[in-house]
């Protein structure tokens, strides 16, 4: 072997060296992706069980009223937010299980924690602060993630049932409209004079990475 044949080689070891190597740091990388996926995955159905046993003795013990009529009548909508927020710090912290969702058409039954962070998203679907709790009058907000708990509203329909059960009571809401807004239209966030309920989550279902659009439905209060 002459001095330039060998002068050839080495770069073509450093570079299958530089190759193998590189595979083996990403399949290192995959593997801990996949790891985390799993760990969030189990982490969320083991909350979502332990959540829901305790929620349905506490349903057991407190007994609440089907459709409760009672309602908040406020003198402004941006009076009823700020109440609103009042009431859910005092009442429900953010993290704190507030009651479940159901759409029995879909599939979709979901525990419902205060908040909208990425660890409430993560275990649950998070109601919005400030805007009206469930049963009230005014705009009852609740996202959650597309890859997980409302992959289902992929199939939801004008008409369908939507029931929020908390421990004040058990409110029922009818689909009214499905749409696709862009994520600064936040008018579908907006405080209202009606009893109304919106679901939000990324849009489309199956896109990888950051999704560009929201996925709503918005339900009116059945009486």
């Amino acid at each position: 072997m002459n001095f330039r044949t060998q002068q050839h080689r080495l770069p073509q070891r450093r570079t299958q060296s530089i190759l193998r190597w590189s595979r083996y740091l990403l399949f290192a990388v995959g593997i801990l992706a996949l790891g985390y996926v799993g760990y969030a995955l189990v982490d969320a159905k083991l909350y979502q069980a332990y959540e829901t046993w305790r929620f349905e003795r506490a349903l057991k013990g407190s007994k609440p009223a089907m459709d409760s009529v009672e309602e908040i009548h406020p003198s402004s909508l941006p009076a009823l937010a700020e109440a609103d927020r009042a009431r859910v710090e005092s009442a429900a912290p953010k993290g704190s299980p507030l009651g479940q969702i159901e759409i029995s058409s879909i599939g979709l039954t979901a525990m419902i924690e205060e908040g909208d962070n990425g660890r409430t998203l993560r275990q649950a679907v998070g109601h919005l602060p400030g805007t009206a709790l469930p049963g009230e009058q005014g705009n009852v907000v609740i996202a959650g993630h597309r890859d997980t708990f409302f992959r289902p509203l992929r199939n939801i329909r004008k008409g369908d049932e939507i029931t929020l059960t908390t421990l004040d009571g058990s409110y029922r809401y009818r689909v009214d409209f499905t749409e696709v807004v862009g994520p600064q239209d936040t008018v579908v966030l907006d405080a209202s004079a009606d009893s109304i309920l919106t679901l939000v989550t990324c849009y489309p279902f199956y896109f990888v990475g950051p999704a560009p659009k929201r996925f709503i439905v918005r339900a009116s209060r059945m009486p």
